[in-house]
Order: structure tokens, then sequence, then C-alpha cells
């Protein structure tokens, strides 16, 4: 669901909430004077916020309303621009059902995170950031280098190995070429094998445990991107953590999606894609990934 939000006074909405619609808009001002409700994705509510009530509004006198666009009983909703060359904002052309509204949140302070302190809690970042740009050049750096090192050097290319990845237990053999992103954000366990071509994109942890195999060009994918258009187009991305059990084997090509937990000793399929958790001690397959058979416990 795309979330539309809407910043209020706190006071105007129990208003609303008591007549069983919001008619009010921006600064206050009613619907019949403005002529639309004003709303905001996701990633411009502070922006939206900080324009029209100040960076220190009183604690407790706005709310966020969480607008689901489904339940709008046909009342027209556009996305139009602020300002030529400017962001773009859905402006919603009647009353606004309070049935609409799934959520009331409470306006929060400020947010000083860095952007890698919002990366790696999961919500939405800016990827063009000095300091994770820094990140990534090191991971790529290490990562040329581990891909060039020598078969006929191994304790160097495991040397590379651990400084480019966050952790990497005993024994674990991974054949290049390997890409990362940051590479810190990746643990493997001991005994793990890691065939040729992986592609282990870590803006979120990459959890791999003991004893994994995994087949070559195998891509395990943390970062996702906001389906609405224009946060996408503003690039404001996000990540999901990737979790791999004890003795789990994924099959060559295999694609495992943003989020996805795989329970130990389970067997993934080759070029099956894998876009929800799957459990422990199960054969699976396909696009997207079904249980086809369970296996007898170890």
């Amino acid at each position: 669901m795309i979330e539309l939000l809407h910043i209020t006074e706190r006071r105007l909405w129990e208003s609303a909430r008591a007549a069983g619609t919001y008619e009010m808009s921006t600064r206050g001002r009613t619907l019949s004077e403005v002529g639309f409700i004003h709303f905001s994705f996701p990633h411009l509510v502070r922006q939206v916020a900080e324009l029209l009530y100040g960076t220190d509004p009183a604690p407790g006198e706005l709310v966020v309303l969480v607008v689901d666009p489904a339940r709008l009983d046909g009342v027209p909703v556009r996305v139009e621009e602020a300002a030529p060359g400017g962001e773009s904002f859905p402006h919603l052309y009647g009353p606004l059902p309070v049935s609409a509204v799934t959520e009331v949140r409470d306006w929060p302070r400020p947010d000083d995170r860095s952007q890698k302190e919002r990366m790696l809690a999961g919500d939405l970042y800016l990827a063009d950031d000095p300091e994770l740009e820094a990140d990534a050049l090191r991971a790529a750096e290490l990562g040329e280098r581990y891909n060039a090192s020598s078969v006929t050097d191994l304790p160097a290319r495991g040397a590379l190995l651990r400084e480019l990845l966050g952790e990497v237990g005993e024994d674990v053999v991974v054949r290049p070429p390997l890409a990362v992103d940051y590479g810190r954000h990746i643990s493997i366990g001991a005994r793990t094998f890691v065939n040729y071509g992986a592609v282990f994109l870590d803006v979120a942890p990459i959890r791999i445990g003991e004893d994994v195999q995994i087949g070559p060009n195998v891509q395990l994918l943390t970062p996702t991107h906001p389906v609405a258009a224009e946060p996408r187009r503003a690039k404001w991305e996000a990540a999901k953590p990737i979790t791999l059990g004890d003795n789990v084997w994924l099959g060559g090509g295999v694609i495992v999606c943003p989020g996805v937990t795989i329970g130990a000793n389970t067997v993934v399929g080759a070029g099956s894609v894998v876009t929800r958790d799957l459990p422990a001690d199960v054969v699976a397959v396909g696009n997207p990934a079904r249980v086809v058979r369970s296996l007898p416990e170890s």
C-alpha cells in the first residue's frame, strides 16, 4: 500500500473525527478556501511539516494522518507538482473520510540521524552521502584486490576476505569474483562455501550460517526502493536484512529478496527466486519459491 500523509493540528483532527469527515487543509484553512487537501509522500513529510509549522511545534500540537488511498470512496486524488521543477505532492479534491485514516501518529522531533544510521535502521535514506560513499569506495577497492588475488596464495586471499567482510568463520571458501556494496555488513559462518559470481548487496545485514553451500551466481539482495514514483525519483531507498540458517543449500542462480530468512537445512533449487521466508528442513523451488516437500530431521 502507498501511504499518503497529512500534517494537521491535533484539535482540528479531533473535531473532524467527531464529524466523520476531515475538511481542513493547509495551516488550518478550510477545504472550501484552499480547494484541496494537501498530502505528502513519506520521504517529504518532515519537509512539509517544518514548512507549515516550523521546526519546533509545541509537544503534542501536531499529528500525522496516515491515509489509505483505496479507502477514499471515489474522491479524486491527483499528484501535482508544487512548483515548476519542484517536488510533486498528492492533492485530494474533496473531503477526507475519517474511515480512510488508518493511523494517527504524533509528530516526532526532528530526525538528526545520519544517512548511515537511517540505512542500518531499515528506514529510507539517501545513498549519495559522503560517509556511505567512502564506505562503498573502501569495499570496491578491497573487492578489486580480492577478485584479482592469486589461487596460489590462499592465505593472502583469506586475509583480504576478512578485511572486506564483517565476520568470517574458519575454513570459509568464497571463490572470486564476489560483488558487495559495503562488505562490513556481511557475516559468514564456519565451513561455508560460496561459489563463483556471488552478488551480496549488504545495504542491510546479510547473515550466513555455518556449513552453508551457495552455488554459482547467487544473489542476496537487501536493497529495496519505494513503489511510489516520486520518492524513487528523489533517490530515496531502504533495505531489509537477509538471514541464511546453518546448513542451507542454495542452488546456482538463486535470488534471495530483501527481508527473507531461510531456516536451517533448507534446500532452494537452482534458479529460484525467494520472496518470502522459508522454514527449516524443506525443499523449495520456483519463482516465487514454494515449498515442495519437507526433509527428515537430521
